[in-house]
């Protein structure tokens, strides 16, 4: 049996995990579990699963170390939103703990810090966003020195057939209506202004070690194709299912094995699938991703930045949907060429980009 420490246990990631243990009790168990602030959620998950867990509002994400120490659990899913999901993710990985990680801050931020502490703990990183995940699974299948290109599929969002004038005038309320994922707050607003794809192709850039020449983005409205690999002789391959979380969760619980799931089977005969290409400059989150991760630096960490403070003032009505991608490049065109050696570095910068964003937006 597994025993699994979920982080986040509240969330989309944290009950889709919580569901998957449900309907395996013979093969998981929950070994404890964290939350942010739903006390009352809380405390009726900590006694359903008899577990240990940490309510992080009031004793901060520091006690994470003790509660590992405690539970001793054999894999941990990061399902923690934002970039406050990087500082358990190193805790982790310091135990010594495989991680199913959820969290795209982890990688965008500190990558190659992330990978380094997972190396020396030999501790595995098991991807659990849909398509990262789609892309793990067909990367192990292909053989890395077989694929020539990465192709990440994305919903377009709710706003996709809008004309530039018409995005002027989004509101919250539209924008967090998404057409076929159900999802946080932060995360709809992202995928609503291509922010998300643009923070996947980071991630499948860094996680893949694959340069931003060879990834590129398909809009896919019907979300079925989770994303595809071109191998060497031209041959795509992709990933097919109906969009739901629990199949990438429970590919990284099982890992590397590949087992039976109560969850019902993709019908091909009752689905219709559409490709097009992305609107870069009308959707410009997801072009902006792209130079980030090519001018390397802390560029990627200000582009993270930025985009949550932009997204809060945006959901606070404090500006405008197309005001996301302005103060987005604002912070960017400041200097983020210095390479961030440790953690400290990195939240320095991410503290730093923060600061500025929120002096653009009072002008």
């Amino acid at each position: 049996m597994k025993k699994v420490l979920v982080l986040g246990c509240t969330g989309s990631i944290g009950t889709n995990t919580l569901e998957i243990i449900r309907n395996f009790p013979k093969n998981f168990s929950v070994a404890g579990i964290t939350a942010h602030s739903n006390e009352k959620r809380f405390n009726e998950l900590c006694t359903e699963f008899n577990c240990k867990g940490i309510l992080t509002s009031k004793t901060g994400i520091e006690n994470l170390g003790k509660l590992i120490e405690e539970t001793q659990p054999d894999i941990v899913v990061n399902g923690i939103a934002g970039s406050a999901g990087l500082l358990p993710s190193k805790i982790v990985l310091e135990h010594k703990i495989s991680l199913a990680l959820a969290n795209k801050e982890t990688v965008v931020m500190a990558w190659p810090l992330i990978k380094k502490l997972a190396e020396k703990n030999n501790a595995q990183i098991i991807p659990v966003d849909s398509e990262h995940s789609a892309i793990f699974s067909l990367i192990n299948q292909a053989g890395k020195n077989n694929v020539s290109e990465i192709v990440i599929t994305a919903s377009g969002g709710p706003f996709r057939t809008l004309d530039k004038a018409e995005l002027e005038n989004v509101t919250v309320e539209q924008a967090l209506k998404h057409p076929t994922w159900n999802m946080g707050k932060k995360i709809t607003i992202d995928s609503a202004t291509l922010a998300n794809k643009g923070l996947e192709v980071i991630e499948a850039n860094r996680l893949f070690d694959t340069p931003t020449e060879k990834i590129s983005v398909t809009v896919h409205p019907q979300s079925l194709i989770h994303s595809l690999v071109r191998t060497n002789d031209g041959m795509l391959y992709a990933q097919i299912s109906d969009p739901d979380m629990k199949h990438p969760i429970y590919s990284a619980l099982t890992y590397p094995e590949n087992k039976e799931n109560y969850l019902k089977p993709f019908n091909l005969f009752d689905c219709t699938m559409t490709f097009f290409k992305p609107r870069y400059e009308d959707f410009p989150m997801l072009s902006y991703a792209f130079e980030a991760a090519k001018l390397g630096g802390s560029y990627t960490i200000a582009y993270n930045a930025a985009n949550e403070v932009a997204v809060d003032a945006f959901i606070n009505k404090k500006i405008g949907f197309m005001g996301i991608p302005k103060l987005v490049k604002k912070v960017l065109d400041t200097d983020w060429t210095d390479t961030p050696y440790n953690f400290e570095d990195v939240f320095e910068a991410d503290s730093k980009a923060r600061k500025l964003a929120q002096e653009f937006l009072c002008e």
